[in-house]
């Protein structure tokens, strides 16, 4: 069957935007600086980068190998390597951008709001937040239920409009514009957080060695770190595989994989130089506790007390976090809407991508109204296992996090890298890396067998147990 229907990425660079730009969301921008200020702040960020060094560059090079090798969607690119293994594996894969997409674009949703309040604020005048806290705020919020349903439809309203035009003309021209704007608001607003009075104490935090959370509680700072690890760089859910079926063969896939690896990591690290100091400027010692609240509670915090400047910056902050979060959903929904395509022409029958498009998004909207509606808990909403009152049960997206984040995802890379180092071979990987004269070294396949057949299978195994023991335990 031919895969004109397809499209292919206009140039290298656009294919690098779109994959950095996937892998940098609020992955980034929200859940890097809560984690690690819940992680013990420079000890996290070691153990991120040894993991991104060998667990992630592993795991992205065997994805996107084996979407090229099949120029396919990411379950046939799977079976196209061996058919059980293959079709359980790409399965996990759809399934984990399915369930993300119902709080990401809710999380979405919520920067688009705060955005438009301080908005209101800069252009108008108008105290939208005036004599609140950030609390206050983002209460009000979670139990206004039309309001983060409505505000979830328009998220999800412009991602359509993005990626209906394709691959090349609807992601990628998108991310050519996007990426460098979210990468010039990041330092303005990095430059006015490390310049508020206390801010070195933020820095400190992020910089300064600092082993005793390894110490404490070894095994939740590797599970945090690596499941961060694979949210940020958007691994085991699809998009690398996606993403990597629309490359040229022409392309180096190594040099690829490093630099979506470092982008990533660079963007994080600066995200948490974005919120981290700002937030201990506010909060003193407890910022670090803030958790998942940070971005719309403490930062919202920051901004009130800026005086006639907060809005700007906080215009500033949320467009860029909306920018963030758009590029990776789009890429989430590229990965449903790649399958959705590719089974109808394996079919012999000519795909309608418009309509596809819109199917895929009013189903993912289905999912995250509910989301929406349930508004982290605060609503009343029926939730699976609430009554037992475990992590997991605590509101809708947690129990979607869970699921996603917290098994599949490393599930399908524990099996992944056994599948691949131990059954399939690390040759099929060095086959397709080396088509059209690009090389791999004898040292960097050495390091790559090694960390696919051993490291990636035991950290994984870590991660997993880890993962399912936080989600699990009753908060205290």
């Amino acid at each position: 069957m031919e895969k004109h229907h397809r499209g292919e990425w206009g140039s290298n660079l656009g294919f690098l935007m779109a994959a950095v730009g996937s892998a940098v969301g609020l992955g980034n921008i929200w859940a890097f600086p809560y984690k690690m200020g819940a992680s013990g702040g420079f000890a996290f960020l070691v153990i991120y980068l040894i993991l991104a060094a060998t667990i992630g560059f592993s795991i992205m090079l065997c994805e996107l190998a084996i979407g090229r090798r099949a120029g396919r969607s990411v379950l046939v690119s799977y079976q196209q390597v061996g058919s059980k293994m293959g079709t359980f594996l790409g399965f996990l894969a759809m399934l984990s951008p399915f369930l993300i997409l119902s709080f990401y674009t809710v999380l979405g949703a919520y920067c688009m709001e705060y955005m438009s309040l301080n908005l209101a604020d800069l252009a108008f005048g108008v105290a939208a937040m005036a004599g609140m806290s950030g609390g206050d705020t983002f209460g009000s919020m979670l139990t206004n239920q039309f309001g983060s349903v409505a505000f979830t439809f328009l998220f999800l309203f412009i991602c359509f409009l993005i990626i209906r035009g394709g691959i090349k003309d609807g992601i990628e021209r998108f991310n050519k514009i996007g990426m460098p704007a979210l990468f010039i608001m990041l330092v303005i607003v990095i430059v006015r957080a490390v310049t508020l009075p206390g801010a070195s104490e933020g820095l400190a935090f992020m910089f300064a060695p600092n082993f005793t959370p390894l110490k404490e509680d070894f095994l939740k700072v590797l599970s945090t770190a690596g499941g961060q690890m694979f949210f940020s760089l958007s691994l085991a859910m699809g998009i690398t595989v996606t993403y990597g079926s629309y490359l040229s063969k022409k392309e180096s896939l190594v040099k690829n994989s490093l630099i979506i690896i470092i982008s990533d990591t660079i963007v994080a690290v600066m995200a948490g130089m974005a919120v981290l100091p700002a937030a201990f400027a506010l909060g003193g010692e407890n910022a670090e506790k803030a958790g998942p609240k940070l971005l719309f509670i403490t930062l919202q915090d920051v901004f009130n007390a800026m005086g006639p400047t907060g809005p700007i910056f906080g215009v500033l902050f949320y467009l860029l976090v909306i920018l963030a979060a758009i590029t990776s959903a789009i890429a989430l929904l590229e990965v449903l809407a790649t399958f959705m395509s590719d089974r109808i022409a394996l079919k012999g029958h000519t795909p309608d991508r418009k309509k596809l498009v819109t199917i895929v998004c009013l189903v993912v909207f289905a999912e995250a109204a509910l989301v929406a509606a349930d508004g982290l808990g605060s609503n009343g909403l029926w939730i699976p296992f609430h009554e037992t009152g475990r992590n997991l049960g605590s509101s809708w997206l947690d129990f979607m996090d869970f699921i996603s984040e917290g098994v599949a995802m490393p599930l399908g890379a524990l099996l992944m890298s056994i599948w691949i180092g131990w059954s399939v071979g690390p040759k099929l990987v060095r086959d397709e890396v080396e088509l059209e004269g690009n090389k791999m070294s004898s040292g960097l396949y050495s390091f790559f067998n090694f960390c696919i057949k051993f490291i990636v299978p035991i950290a994984m195994a870590f991660v997993l147990y880890g993962q399912v023991m936080e989600f699990m335990k009753i908060p205290t």
